[in-house]
């Protein structure tokens, strides 16, 4: 299994995914760690419907996801891996799911968050999860799409301190 892209992207499967992603670093495996879209068919169904045949689909609670990772079906994929939060990155990585990068793609606004980018809202818990999983060893890049330009994280930050 390799992870071509880690993400964090709270809309998960959508259309910028399936149209400029998954082309883009040649997924044929999407897997979503994210409790609660694990626990609600319906969503679930949602989902799967969205992406075209011929990509694996596996969507799984973040504390399963290792062994979804590990499975038959991701085994020898291409795998693009999505999470809806920093604290879902979080988990998943301290859980065992190793990546190297994680591309922050799109955060939404919310209470107590600030906007770094149209596409990127944190708050002081975000950086703190990003904080640990970049001091884990995980390098955490701003890129919205594949054509942008790709941006250190603390960089975005500063810029807008």
């Amino acid at each position: 299994m390799s992870i071509v892209l880690a993400r964090i992207d709270n809309r998960l499967i959508h259309g910028q995914v399936i149209e400029a992603w998954v082309p883009s670093v040649k997924a044929d495996c999407i897997v979503v760690a994210n409790d609660q879209v694990a626990r609600h068919p319906f969503q679930r169904v949602l989902m799967e419907a969205a992406v075209p045949r011929g990509i694996r689909v596996e969507i799984s609670a973040i504390e399963q996801i290792a062994a979804v990772l590990g499975s038959d079906s991701c085994r020898n994929g291409r795998v693009l891996l999505l999470f809806a939060s920093s604290e879902d990155a979080l988990k998943a990585h301290r859980a065992g799911v190793d990546f190297s990068e994680l591309n922050l793609g799109n955060m939404h606004a919310g209470d107590g968050k600030l906007r770094y980018s149209c596409t990127i809202a944190l708050d002081a818990d975000d950086i703190e999860n990003l904080g640990r999983l970049e001091e884990d060893g995980v390098q955490i890049v701003s890129q919205c799409i594949p054509s942008d330009r790709r941006q250190p994280w603390r960089k975005m930050i500063r810029t807008t301190s």
